[in-house]
């Protein structure tokens, strides 16, 4: 069996990454935690487990490594097997926290500029389950504080934002759910726990995809949902957990797993190469505007600076000058850059929020908070910069070729 005891506290985060719930093997002396490829467990007796477990849809030696693993890394006030729980998906994480706690007549606070997926789950299937939902500016308390009811439950926020980069001061906006008695869950997912800690700020919840930064390589889908303090918490959402079943197999918490060993590194150069891209694209003749947190020109450049003090994180959003077909023809001429979703990989990749991730946006609420039709998303890899920089290049020329010929 594993052995999965936690490190001494006090080490850094690579460490953390690479040793916490990950103690060679005791059986055998596996440098790294094995695959238990296993549905169910032997009893010594009726209701007697041998190890602690008894069904994997319930846990798992090799998920629960990784549960623990992300608890720590996001600074979790309880123990990390605990506070950590591990989904087949983002969204999966999203639905069993929406069904754990929340009820028919509540009311649920969401950013305007969430990811696509949020607002497809929030918008097409949890708004028949009673729950009232409001889309709105959540960049401060002062924002957020006019649209508090009475029956408000939860705060979910999401910082930086999926496409728009905006983001969530949440020294602020926690500390307002605070005086109210509202549950806090803060979307990671763009900072990753190496660029950003939400605990620090009063989160009761971090929410993950972990199919991006954390895995980190395209090659599998997850999700994580992390506690701060509340034993009694914790042990709710695994209830849900279990019940609901949107849990990962083994083998995806192993390569999520692996993934996660090498956050820290893979993190700043990803900042460094997306900070390089923006700079340059802000000066390009052919970029209407470019957003990104490291940049001066961001309207929250001095938040992202504080909440962020390691990096600024891989993606961006470019406005090519023209309009949707300048933007289709820029994508399509990338050689480097993969026309493609998601985000947080090695490699770079492009898309057209518009048409792509968030399709599900009516045109109206699209362009009402800033999602215009020559807005491309780019998830910055970790190749060498200058050979982004010559692709990007040669892009943006294709794209003034084809401005020019209509």
């Amino acid at each position: 069996m594993s052995n999965s005891t936690k490190p001494p506290s006090g080490l850094g985060f690579s460490t953390l990454a690479i040793h916490s719930h990950q103690a060679p093997d005791s059986q055998f002396g596996a440098v790294i935690p094995p695959i238990y490829q296993t549905t169910t467990f032997a009893q010594t007796d009726a209701g007697v487990l041998t190890g602690g477990y008894d069904y994997a849809r319930c846990g798992n030696p090799t998920r629960a490594a990784l549960e623990g693993a992300l608890a720590d890394l996001e600074g979790t006030a309880l123990p990390g097997h605990i506070a950590g729980l591990a989904f087949a998906s983002g969204v999966g994480a999203l639905s069993t926290l929406c069904m754990a706690l929340l009820k028919p007549g509540d009311h649920l606070l969401v950013g305007d500029d969430v990811y696509g997926g949020t607002y497809r789950f929030l918008t097409k299937v949890f708004q028949h389950y009673g729950v009232e939902v409001s889309f709105i500016a959540m960049s401060d308390a002062a924002s957020v504080e006019p649209h508090l009811k009475p029956n408000t439950k939860m705060m979910f926020l999401e910082t930086p934002s999926n496409p728009l980069l905006k983001l969530v001061d949440l020294a602020s906006v926690i500390g307002l759910a605070q005086t109210k008695g509202i549950t806090t869950c803060v979307d990671n997912t763009f900072a990753s726990p190496y660029l950003q800690n939400p605990f620090v700020h009063g989160a009761d919840i971090i929410l993950h995809s972990t199919t991006k930064y954390i895995g980190g390589h395209s090659d599998v889908i997850g999700g994580a949902l992390i506690v701060n303090n509340d034993a009694d918490l914790a042990e709710r959402l695994r209830f849900h957990q279990k019940t609901v079943g949107a849990t990962p197999d083994p083998f995806a918490s192993w390569l999520t797993l692996r993934g996660l060993k090498t956050l820290g590194v893979r993190m700043d150069r990803h900042c460094h190469n997306a900070l390089t891209l923006a700079q340059w694209l802000e000066q390009h003749p052919l970029v209407e505007h470019v957003v990104y947190p490291g940049l001066p020109s961001h309207p929250q450049h001095p938040l992202a600076k504080r909440q962020m003090p390691k990096g600024f994180g891989g993606m961006m959003g470019l406005q090519v000058k023209g309009g949707e077909a300048e933007a289709r023809t820029l994508m399509k001429t990338t050689k480097l850059f993969t026309l493609a979703e998601s985000l947080g990989g090695v490699e770079s990749l492009i898309e057209h929020p518009a048409t792509m991730t968030h399709a599900s946006l009516e045109k109206p609420v699209r362009e009402a908070i800033g999602i215009h039709d020559n807005l491309v998303r780019i998830s910055v890899g970790i190749e060498d910069v200058a050979d982004l920089q010559a692709d990007l290049e040669q892009a943006l020329q294709a794209a003034c070729r084809s401005m020019a010929t209509v």
